[in-house]
């Protein structure tokens, strides 16, 4: 016992020393907080409507039906039956992707606008929309019935908020009036 304190002290003594003359630059880190897995897809519901008054614009969400807490694309992602592309975020992102929370229960949404001007001669039409919480999911697909649209969605240029928390505050993002 006797030889192992001999040894033990001047050790402790040694490390406690160093620890104290090290510059604060090299002082330990605090812990990191891990971050929420993905959300996984059979996890989550989306849901899409065209707002009545508005045919143009689509209101999205997204609920987190799991247990646990997890992140999804900080943008859904819209595309367009039959058509290349998918909506654009507004506002543009000053840094690419970014995630968004979900805690269990709650819903996220956004606001689709899939066409400035019905009459525009360009507008492309579409039989339905798929949405996606995240770009690595297939998502779920809306016909243009189902939504509201009328037998087609007329799409040019689309666009589309990030998630908000409220329905309202989707629709602010887009400028949507209620």
């Amino acid at each position: 016992m006797r030889i192992r304190s001999t040894i033990a002290v001047p050790a402790v003594c040694a490390a406690a020393a160093l620890l104290l003359t090290a510059p604060q630059s090299q002082a330990a880190a605090p812990a990191a907080r891990a971050t929420p897995p993905r959300c996984a897809e059979k996890a989550l519901t989306i849901r899409a409507k065209a707002v009545p008054a508005d045919p143009r614009v689509v209101r999205v969400g997204v609920t987190n039906r799991g247990a646990r807490a997890c992140v999804v694309d900080r943008v859904p992602t819209v595309t367009f039956g039959g058509l290349d592309g998918a909506a654009l975020p507004v506002p543009l992102p000053r840094s690419g992707g970014g995630t968004y929370l979900l805690r269990p229960g709650v819903t996220a949404h956004a606001a689709v606008r899939t066409i400035g001007d019905p009459a525009d001669p360009e507008a492309r039409r579409a039989d339905s929309v798929t949405v996606a919480a995240s770009s690595s999911q297939w998502g779920a697909t809306f016909t243009a019935a189902r939504l509201g649209t009328g037998s087609r969605v007329r799409v040019w240029e689309p666009v589309t908020t990030w998630w908000q928390p409220t329905a309202a505050a989707a629709d602010r993002a887009l400028k949507v009036s209620r």
